[in-house]
């Protein structure tokens, strides 16, 4: 939804004009492009003009996919810079209104957890855990950051385990690399959970290289599973792409060529015995977001497989070769053995 983690070669207000820009040309994803606008302009630190345009998504609530999600995600704004009042009397509206979407009960909840309302943050993931939970055999994985978040809190505030703590620890159990198996108690031990907020360089320094560590062995164990997964740019995000990152120029010469080379490459690979093949669809504003969070350029063209991994890892790889008779993986709609399979 937004970009958690601000890179510095992201001009914030930029993108965030660029995704009001097209939000007018195209209004049936207004929701979604204003939503991703409003996170840049929290990242730029102009909260004022995030709620800004909360408000004028809110204007029309019947047009929304998920006006929960746009109000909740305005309360954490407003207490960000100080309208503590406006945003709890937000979040109660959304509390009461009892979204059946996750999203909302995470941002509410996570909102109080970051200002130091652990009690009223474990009522508010207790809420939504047990609304969503309720006569479901197997839990969506949606629902798995409101079982982590109340594991969180609950931890916090020293509570003893109890059944939902018991099925978070489970899921997470059942998600751990043999590489680096930390328990969900290890992870939110209160004690490495505010050494994050710590004033000390040195601390907060040997916890992020131990969260980067297990970050990346988990990484590699989820990965497994997937396809050997090839990037694929439709034409018009690759046009955007070179626009924003002309660097990249040398490894798309051409939106044809870029197609070529994708077929060539999974024909070459599965030659040589390469099993389970995959092609993952790439957006411009997912790939920024990805490297914000590696802290990385996106110029930098060696980012460009570990986005594609970690675009399988999520499970967005489509198998390759096309079923016989599908149509063919470059969205031409023509069937496969009539385009690139010819």
């Amino acid at each position: 939804m937004r970009p958690d983690t601000p890179a510095e070669n992201v001009d914030h207000l930029a993108e965030a004009a660029r995704l009001e820009r097209t939000a007018d040309l195209y209004p049936e994803d207004a929701e979604a492009l204003l939503l991703r606008a409003a996170a840049h302009l929290e990242l730029s630190g102009d909260r004022p003009a995030a709620t800004t345009l909360y408000d004028r998504l809110l204007t029309q609530p019947a047009t929304l996919e998920n006006p929960s999600l746009v109000r909740a995600l305005k309360a954490s704004n407003l207490w960000e810079y100080g309208h503590e009042a406006e945003a709890r009397a937000i979040i109660d509206g959304v509390r009461l209104s009892a979204p059946r979407d996750p999203a909302p009960w995470v941002i509410v909840a996570e909102s109080l957890e970051s200002h130091d309302e652990l009690e009223a943050a474990e009522e508010t993931f207790s809420e939504g855990a047990s609304l969503l939970l309720a006569g479901v055999a197997e839990p969506p994985r949606a629902t798995y950051p409101l079982l982590y978040g109340r594991h969180r809190v609950r931890r916090m505030l020293g509570r003893p385990h109890d059944e939902q703590d018991t099925l978070a620890d489970a899921l997470h159990e059942a998600r751990l690399s043999p590489a680096a198996p930390v328990s969900l108690d290890e992870l939110h031990d209160p004690k490495r959970v505010w050494s994050l907020g710590s004033d000390n360089p040195a601390e907060l320094a040997a916890e992020i290289s131990r969260l980067r560590a297990e970050l990346g062995a988990y990484r590699e164990a989820l990965s497994r599973p997937f396809p050997v997964a090839v990037l694929h740019w439709p034409a018009a995000e690759l046009t955007e792409l070179l626009a924003a990152y002309p660097d990249l120029a040398t490894e798309y010469p051409s939106h044809p060529e870029h197609l070529t080379t994708i077929e060539s490459s999974l024909r070459e690979l599965s030659a040589s015995g390469t099993p389970n093949l995959g092609i993952v669809t790439g957006t411009v504003p997912s790939y920024e977001a990805f490297a914000a969070s590696e802290a990385a350029s996106p110029q930098d063209p060696t980012l460009l497989p570990q986005y594609a991994t970690t675009l399988a890892a999520r499970g967005r790889a489509v198998a390759w070769p096309p079923q016989r008779g599908a149509e063919c993986w470059c969205g031409t709609e023509e069937a496969y053995a009539d385009c690139h399979g010819g």
